[in-house]
């Protein structure tokens, strides 16, 4: 037993690994607050940032549903995060070739509708095979929709992208002109001085945003992990064989995890379209699905924490480099390599493996005293 996983090396309850965890957060927030009271990072980009980090969170929680729940092995993240994009896009944006002007609801039940399709239409083939053929066939299909993307000028508008993106709670009653009506508070003088303007109130919403859909999308997935349908998307990536034999529908039940971590992927899209009100065929870069797998095996693999704690690192590297004194654009893949290095070397069950998560609380709460020692050295001892 290694010490991390010792449970004579808990403090009030966590582990040496949360413990750490714990301590990088409280030191990465306290350097934000010391760069937001230093004036070198301003209110309205760091709730940018904190965007930014639900949006990969969001990524993260939907890859680990499907390759951490039950093994499927999906390598176009970044095909449903640019259907999400583009659905609500295309949907309410003024400059939409296809339809354009509906309220963002709108935007958000087609982007969904489109990944659920595009799931099903690529899980349909290739989920009754072995999973290599589902990495195989998902490379392609983020390849297809890049391209389309890219070239369908009638549909998409081509490599221009789509403008005009209004805001998500555009339109709505209060929320929608908040930012407008709020106050400009300003804090300190001089090139310092912290200011909570009309783009601070907007940022502030967005965040709200993307926290509720992380919010709910944890909520979902942690009930789902520890339920009966969980249990079974664990035993199809243990063995599916077991599983088959056990009377399950394995087809079935990968289906619905590869729909359900597809339909997460693609609120990631919404809320990046309603936040940079521009998408375009550069968002849909392959380097996102590794970014995300990144954040995942980083966190742990079937650890809905770890996915929100790997999302939270992968964009701390990738916007915490470009504060640096000279140009850290070539370290970022650098450090992010080193990471998984280190990972397989030192900890490659990931920094939050799923232990925990799968054992009700009130389970551990009332569960009986359990000897230090193994049974037999107990016995040995009183005699």
């Amino acid at each position: 037993m290694s010490l991390v996983d010792d449970p004579k090396g808990n403090w009030n309850g966590l582990t040496f690994a949360e413990k750490g965890v714990s301590v990088f957060v409280v030191l990465a927030a306290l350097a934000l607050l010391l760069s937001l009271l230093t004036g070198r990072l301003g209110p309205t980009y760091f709730l940018y940032l904190v965007g930014l980090a639900g949006m990969y969170a969001l990524l993260s929680l939907g890859l680990n549903s499907q390759w951490g729940f039950t093994g499927l092995i999906n390598f176009s993240v970044a095909a449903f995060f640019g259907i999400g994009a583009y659905g609500t896009a295309l949907a309410s944006a003024s400059s939409s070739p296809i339809a354009g002007g509906y309220v963002p609801l709108v935007g958000l039940l087609a982007a969904l509708a489109l990944a659920a399709v595009l799931a099903l239409f690529i899980g349909i083939p290739t989920l009754r095979l072995r999973a290599d053929y589902l990495a195989i066939a998902s490379i392609g299909l983020a390849e297809v929709v890049r391209l389309i993307v890219k070239n369908q000028d009638s549909w998409t508008n081509g490599s221009a992208g789509v403008r005009g993106i209004p805001s998500f709670f555009e339109g709505w009653p209060v929320l929608g002109t908040l930012p407008e009506t709020m106050p400009t508070l300003v804090f300190g003088s001089g090139p310092g001085a912290m200011v909570l303007n009309t783009p601070f109130w907007q940022a502030l919403l967005n965040v709200g945003l993307v926290l509720a859909f992380v919010v709910v999308s944890y909520l979902v997935l942690r009930r789902a992990h520890r339920s009966p349908w969980g249990r079974v998307l664990r035993t199809i990536r243990s063995d599916e064989d077991l599983a088959r034999a056990l009377g399950k529908n394995t087809y079935s039940f990968k289906m619905q995890s590869f729909v359900l971590g597809s339909l997460i992927m693609a609120l990631a899209g919404v809320f990046y379209a309603h936040l940079n009100l521009y998408v375009g065929p550069g968002d849909l870069n392959p380097i996102t699905t590794f970014y995300v797998w990144v954040a995942v095996i980083l966190g742990g693999s079937g650890s809905n924490r770890g996915a929100l704690f790997g999302g939270v690192v992968i964009v701390a590297i990738r916007e915490g480099t470009r504060g640096l004194p000279f140009e850290a654009a070539p370290l970022r893949l650098l450090f992010i390599g080193l990471i998984i290095v280190l990972l397989m070397r030192f900890r490659p069950q990931g920094v939050l493996p799923p232990q925990r998560e799968l054992i009700w609380p009130g389970t551990v709460d009332e569960a009986p005293e359990q000897p230090d020692s193994g049974v037999r050295e107990t016995k040995a001892g009183e005699q």
